[in-house]
């Protein structure tokens, strides 16, 4: 099973900007244990 990740440190990735909160695609990809090119390409596939 794997670790959990504390909701301090996701927090501190969340940013707010125009008004939306927003994470970056690096972030997210690190979150999800995948590459940022993996990551975009589902994200352009969906």
């Amino acid at each position: 099973m794997k670790d959990l990740i504390p909701h301090e440190a996701i927090e501190q990735k969340i940013f707010m900007i125009r008004g939306l909160k927003v994470m970056i695609d690096r972030d997210l990809a690190g979150l999800y244990g995948v590459e940022t090119k993996y990551l975009n390409r589902q994200v352009k596939r969906n």
